[in-house]
């Protein structure tokens, strides 16, 4: 195994000291493991709260900060925080507006986020309303959930309620936009390598030279099937026939097209599969409004990537060109 890291254990302390050391405009908590705006509560303003096991960078730590979230907890590599942690980032973000939790449709992350709500209920007050974000169209169920998993659709989400938020729009009004968001968005991904968890000392699975991986999860689970590996076009196939089919999209839509890579895949590559992408969507007569290309959800250094749809309006349009300034997204500041 070939990391630069110091120790296995202490991989995630070293990161967000790193982190804050990168971003003085952040509060990085190490006690609780959150990151949080430099300016939160932020008055009058809904607070916006996600995380997730580490490993998956910049999502969530790198999309904290005004048009975005409020707080992101941190877990061990491809583990839930605790609701201990979240507990503390929906106290430290509550402005007496109410909180969201957007939560990816994991069972430990599902579980933890709701005992972390019912503890902030019982001991602040604070109202908090938790969407579960569950695009994936690769599974219905795999080790780490029950129903379609959280990908990346979360980003697009989390930019969408991000930028409402920042309007002073009501918590139910951004609970339900973020449920359309949900409601719009399809994504699948692909692997040409395996990932390495730094406990683990080892591929999570094994892919030959000649092999790709299609359906794959975000944590190195496996996907629906193996395949030899194939040119871009194919590839960008494989992807797109099940996101199509699933909503359905239809000719005339307007869409967010985000190819995300999966870690150890560069930029170059992810634009071949932009290209096909793009090629496909015009065969079907589905529009691309806006486009974001980058390793955004990534699975520690998998080669590969994803393709995220999100079917939208004009209000989700004007909400995703809003500014946004995070360490990982910025625009219109």
């Amino acid at each position: 195994m070939k990391k630069l890291i110091n120790d296995p254990a202490d991989v995630i302390a070293d990161a967000l000291a790193g982190l804050a050391a990168a971003h003085p405009e952040l509060r990085v908590d190490q006690r609780n493991r959150i990151v949080l705006r430099g300016d939160a509560p932020v008055p009058g303003k809904v607070g916006l709260v996600s995380g997730g096991g580490s490993g998956h960078e910049p999502m969530h730590t790198g999309f904290v900060g005004p048009g975005m979230l409020d707080a992101a907890c941190v877990g061990e590599v491809f583990t839930s925080p605790v609701p201990d942690q979240i507990l503390a980032a929906t106290t430290a973000v509550d402005a007496g507006v109410g909180v969201l939790h957007i939560v990816k449709n994991y069972t430990g992350d599902v579980m933890n986020f709701e005992m972390a709500a019912e503890l902030a209920a019982a001991e602040t007050g604070t109202e908090v309303v938790s969407v579960v974000v569950n695009d994936d169209v690769a599974v219905q169920d795999s080790l780490y959930t029950a129903g379609r998993r959280g990908v990346g659709g979360t980003v697009v989400l989390e930019k969408i309620t991000g930028a409402a938020a920042e309007q002073r729009r009501p918590l139910a009004a951004v609970a339900e936009l973020a449920r359309v968001v949900n409601a719009n968005s399809r994504s699948m991904g692909m692997a040409l390598t395996s990932c390495t968890v730094p406990a683990a000392g080892k591929p999570t699975f094994e892919l030959r030279v000649t092999e790709m991986e299609i359906g794959i999860g975000i944590h190195g689970e496996p996907g629906r099937r193996r395949v030899l590996l194939t040119p871009a076009r194919e590839a960008a196939e494989m992807l797109l026939e099940p996101i199509l089919s699933d909503l359905p999209f239809a000719a005339g839509d307007t869409v967010i097209c985000f190819v995300n890579g999966m870690g150890g895949t560069p930029l170059v590559e992810l634009y071949v599969m932009y290209n096909e992408v793009a090629r496909i969507l015009r065969d079907h007569r589905v529009s691309i409004a806006r486009s974001l290309v980058g390793s955004y959800v990534t699975s520690l250094e998998m080669a590969g990537c994803s393709v995220t749809l999100t079917k939208v309006d004009e209000d989700l349009l004007r909400l995703w060109d809003a500014p946004v300034n995070t360490s990982a997204l910025r625009w219109g500041v």
